[in-house]
């Protein structure tokens, strides 16, 4: 059976396995689930994960492999992305930081490990925008949204701080949604825009 939409996973680093398994949770059809760990894969994609891990390995390798021209060209093309954790500071524009390389896929400034250390990693009960129930956030080292644009949508807040954000069709999280058996992030993200796109 062919698949009908195929999902990418960015898969130089961090939360491959478990982004992989919560697509195809997610996925109420037919769906072709593939790691990227080289170039000329994303634009056969219909939507992409950027998971999280440590964020100045992941833009290093994405631009040595030259798969981050691919990644602004997929979301520029309105293809929808979402980018957990270290992937929310990557696909930022403003990471406050030289050492990370940025995507530039929303107009916000991120602070890296806002919330302190691994030490001090938490779960919380988050209200998101489009979703009718709190959601369960797992932070670990996590980052937090500084500032955002004009264009700039925050989904959700943590003591009065945005940590999930839509800009077009990028939903980012200074969280971890795969860490959780609920897909419903997954699903706002990769597929109710391409389900409203059919």
């Amino acid at each position: 059976m062919t698949a009908d939409r195929r999902i990418g996973v960015v898969a130089v680093q961090g939360n491959v396995s478990e982004h992989v398994t919560a697509v195809r949770r997610a996925a109420n059809e037919n769906v072709d689930v593939v790691e990227i760990r080289d170039a000329g894969i994303v634009p056969d994609c219909d939507a992409l994960v950027l998971p999280g891990g440590e964020s100045t390995t992941i833009s290093h390798l994405l631009d040595t492999q030259g798969i981050d021209e691919e990644i602004r060209a997929h979301a520029a093309a309105g293809k929808p992305v979402l980018a957990t954790c270290a992937g929310l500071i990557v696909a930022s524009n403003d990471a406050r930081d030289d050492r990370v390389e940025t995507l530039d896929l929303i107009d916000a400034a991120v602070d890296r490990n806002a919330f302190g250390r691994q030490v001090d990693s938490f779960e919380a009960g988050l209200d998101v925008a489009g979703l009718d129930d709190p959601f369960h956030a797992v932070f670990i080292r996590a980052p937090v949204v500084d500032e955002v644009g004009p264009d700039v949508e925050v989904l959700a807040t943590w003591e009065d701080r945005p940590v999930a954000v839509r800009d077009g069709p990028v939903v980012a999280t200074a969280f971890h949604p795969e860490l959780t058996d609920d897909d419903r992030l997954h699903r706002l993200a990769l597929f109710d825009p391409l389900r409203a796109e059919a």
